[in-house]
């Protein structure tokens, strides 16, 4: 129902008739007058300020107390009271939420305010109350008002007509794309991220000199955006997706390191709640979803956010890292809809052309404003200046008039009549001083005359020419650049990051894999162990028990796979990142906690290679001198429980397994000394399950020591380095090694005594770099391949490290071998 008055009915009785209407109809139109006034007034930004009214006011509130960067700090009580009395008729703590967040640093990229007092953390703790904390307006938002008085903007009745309020600000800073912005109305929300002020301007800067420009123009130099919490946002197409649509999702990850057992966390993605962050640790941890936690600290101070998660002895710390960004914000996504008001009016998804597009054509309404109210006071001041200048070139005909007039109303009168002076300027003339009269005086009238002359003519030919106030914005935008831009604190990564994968969370880097006859594995850095001079002791490499010794040692990084080569034929895989990082003197952790590879079989061979490396062939040599080529393409897809990589005879072993082209050479050493080099095309590239073909015919009590890939014209230069068990090592040039067929008993390549022992590695080298030598008992020494001697094949070599008693060595690597190869 609703009461309709008749006509000429006295105000404030209520006499009229009752009209039946629809309820229905009643309920559409006052929620449609709610909603609208929802988002027009309280929850959607104006694309050209970038201000919600609330903003808006505060700001102008302070400007009108003079609240400004050069003053003294005000009692924020003193603020709220002024915004809600003049401008605002809301709820104080609304208010004071509002100036809060425009004075925390961790959620604008450019605070408005600045505070004093506790104002909030990222931890969650909330502001003290307003009666304790102060505040002013910071450079930047100044930059939003200046020019406010100069007639720029159109202004509003406040809510009870008392006093007047700018619709919108000059908004010299582009707002809306630096400060981003936040809100829900009714049926619609907007959500636009925060961005660096110097690629905005920059970006400003070329839509103003090519108003042609596109969207993918602009995101040359708007990266995307900038938090000022920091952290790492992913996908060049997602980020292009949101800007030139408006609409999208950014995925942003926070910033850690991981130093030792601990995981450091420096930055979170924007507006994560750090407090509830550690509380969803400990109820994952508590839940079982994560295991491997030990203690988690808080170290944040007021230089940084530091959060320490301490993570036990035997975790992997890239799997609990994946598990936090998979269950909790240190990886969420930011969603943009870029909803502002257009012209103030009309609720529109915005694209990045689109902001910057208005921002340019309000400044330029600004400017054209501005330059119609200087241009206004300049004329006014040169036509009292002209009648200054008039009557000083004829004082005393003004003075002898202004005496004999009979009072001030009668002398401007004669004044206009005699000397044709306009009201104004008789009316200036009336108020000049004596001194105005001196020499000087008379001259500061001329000079400021002429000077509002070129004023005027300058400004006129502004508002004459677009070109001149483009140029003008341009030159302002520059300024602002210089003053208020700053690095950016996000760093864009352009690859995806759909879906978790744990290589993603891996650096790239170099490491060292040991594994010991009792089949404990670890990860080192090649770092850990430092350059000796040859025939030094060594370092302890591992913490190896007395019956177990170190049996392997290989090279790889970090994203690469590699495969496990048993005694018995069988290959298992995984990747290098999931071999534990451990102490250079600790143990390891045991191969069969993550691989099913049975007690019975012995790991006997280890090879590394990326995903981008799937073409070539894996060359392999058993105990007794068979040698076999596959296709490496053929161990894409290793079961979990292993799969045959060759049929051996009864009585075999697999010891040695390298890759390939497909068109290098093979070198075989055997223990007693004896070498075989021929061509890998005399191997035919056989299956999985195939049997393989004799390599090097064995005397009695002989067997394969190494096995080497060479390229047919590196090996023209290079050298041959072979390694005994018991210490001796040696280089000779690999001309001295002849090609021969597959099949033969090869050369001598060492003079094997009960000196030197056994050969038991070998190396084609090509580069002077490091070489790791490895003893069972764990000890390690690294120095360079250059301190090594060069001697001819039938010699004994020189001491490369000095052993204790029962102990020889059992493995070698160097950093480098041809054609990148690692071993």
């Amino acid at each position: 129902m609703a009461i309709k008055k008749e006509k000429g009915q006295e105000e404030g009785i209520i006499l009229g008739r009752i009209e039946p209407r629809e309820i229905t109809d009643e309920l559409k139109q006052s929620y449609l007058d709610y909603a609208m006034s929802v988002i027009v007034s309280r929850a959607l930004p104006d694309v050209r300020d970038g201000m919600k009214p609330v903003h808006r006011r505060v700001l102008w509130a302070m400007w009108g107390l003079g609240i400004t960067s050069t003053a003294k700090l005000r009692k924020s009580a003193n603020v709220v009271g002024e915004v809600l009395g003049s401008y605002h008729p809301h709820g104080d703590q609304a208010v004071y939420d509002t100036i809060t967040r425009m004075v925390q640093d961790f959620s604008l990229r450019y605070p408005l305010l600045v505070g004093q007092g506790n104002w909030g953390s990222p931890e969650g703790d909330a502001a003290a109350a307003m009666r304790y904390t102060e505040c002013k307006m910071s450079k930047i938002s100044e930059e939003l008002l200046i020019d406010i008085e100069k007639e720029t903007v159109d202004w509003v009745d406040n809510y009870d007509g008392r006093l007047k309020e700018p619709r919108v600000l000059p908004a010299k800073v582009p707002n809306l794309l630096i400060n981003g912005g936040i809100g829900i109305a009714v049926g619609m929300a907007t959500s636009i991220p925060p961005h660096n002020l110097g690629e905005v301007i920059d970006a400003t800067i070329h839509m103003i000199e090519n108003p042609e420009c596109t969207g993918e123009d602009l995101l040359q130099y708007v990266k995307g955006p900038d938090f000022p919490t920091g952290g790492i946002i992913y996908n060049k197409k997602d980020i292009q997706q949101a800007y030139l649509t408006g609409r999208g999702s950014v995925v942003c990850r926070g910033v850690t390191e991981i130093e030792d057992s601990e995981i450091i966390i420096s930055e979170f993605p924007y507006q994560t709640n750090i407090s509830d962050f550690l509380i969803k640790i400990a109820e994952l941890v508590n839940e079982k979803k994560i295991e491997g936690i030990r203690d988690v600290r808080n170290e944040t101070d007021k230089d940084g956010v530091r959060i320490v998660i301490e993570l036990k002895r035997d975790a992997v710390p890239q799997k609990i890292l994946n598990l936090l960004y998979k269950h909790t914000d240190l990886q969420k996504s930011f969603h943009f809809n870029m909803l502002a008001l257009h012209e103030g009016i009309q609720p529109r998804i915005h694209t990045l052309l689109d902001i910057i597009g208005a921002h340019i054509s309000h400044r330029k309404v600004v400017v054209r404003r501005r330059a119609e109210f200087d241009l206004k006071k300049a004329k006014e001041r040169a036509h009292i200046l002209e009648g200054l200048k008039r009557a000083l070139d004829d004082i005393d005909a003004v003075i002898k008039t202004i005496k004999k007039s009979a009072d001030r109303e009668e002398a401007s009168i004669n004044l206009m009549k005699k000397f044709d002076f306009t009201e104004i300027q008789a009316g200036a003339i009336l108020e000049m001083r004596l001194s105005t009269l001196a020499n000087l005086e008379v001259q500061k009238i001329i000079d400021e005359l002429k000077e509002k002359h070129q004023l005027i003519a300058d400004l006129e030919a502004l508002l004459k020419s677009e070109k001149k106030i483009l140029a003008l914005i341009k030159d302002e935008m520059m300024d602002l650049k210089e003053r208020f831009a700053d690095a950016r604190r996000t760093k864009v990564v352009m690859s995806g990051l759909k879906e978790f994968s744990e290589a993603d969370l891996i650096a790239e880097e170099e490491a060292i894999i040991t594994l010991s006859r009792g089949g404990y594995i670890k990860r080192l850095a090649p770092d850990t162990y430092k350059s000796q001079h040859r025939g030094g002791k060594g370092l302890i490499g591992s913490e190896v028990a007395e019956e177990d010794f170190i049996s392997h040692i290989t090279h790889a990084n970090t994203h690469d796979n590699i495969l496990f080569f048993t005694s018995r034929g069988r290959v298992f895989q995984t990747k290098v990142w999931e071999i534990p990082v451990a102490l250079r003197t600790s143990k390891g952790k045991a191969i069969q906690s993550f691989l099913e590879i049975p007690s019975s079989e012995e790991v006997t061979a280890l090879v590394s290679y990326s995903d981008q490396e799937s073409d070539g062939y894996l060359v392999m040599t058993t105990e007794k001198g068979v040698v076999k080529k596959t296709a490496l393409s053929d161990f894409a897809n290793v079961r979990r429980g292993g799969i045959i990589a060759i049929s051996l005879h009864e009585g075999d072993m697999l010891h040695f397994v390298k890759r390939s082209t497909g068109k290098d050479e093979v070198v075989l050493t055997t223990v007693l000394g004896q070498a075989i080099r021929f061509s890998e095309d005399d191997i035919r590239a056989m299956g999985r399950v195939a049997a393989g073909v004799t390599g090097i015919r064995l005397h009695a009590g002989d067997m394969v020591s190494s096995l080497t890939v060479i390229d047919k014209e590196a090996a023209k230069k290079a050298k041959f380095l072979v390694i005994m068990d018991k210490g001796y090592g040696k280089k000779t040039r690999m001309s001295e090694y002849k090609t021969q067929g597959r099949g033969g008993s090869g050369i001598l390549t060492a003079k094997i005594t009960n000196k030197t022992g056994k050969l038991i590695s070998a190396h084609l080298i090509t580069e002077e770099k490091d070489l790791f030598v490895l003893s069972a008992k764990g000890q390690m020494i690294r120095t360079t391949l250059e301190s090594v001697r060069e001697a001819s094949r039938a010699t004994q070599g020189v001491r490369l490290m000095s052993l204790n008693d029962a102990d020889y060595i059992i493995g070698s690597i160097c950093l480098k071998e041809i054609n990148g190869k690692e071993e």
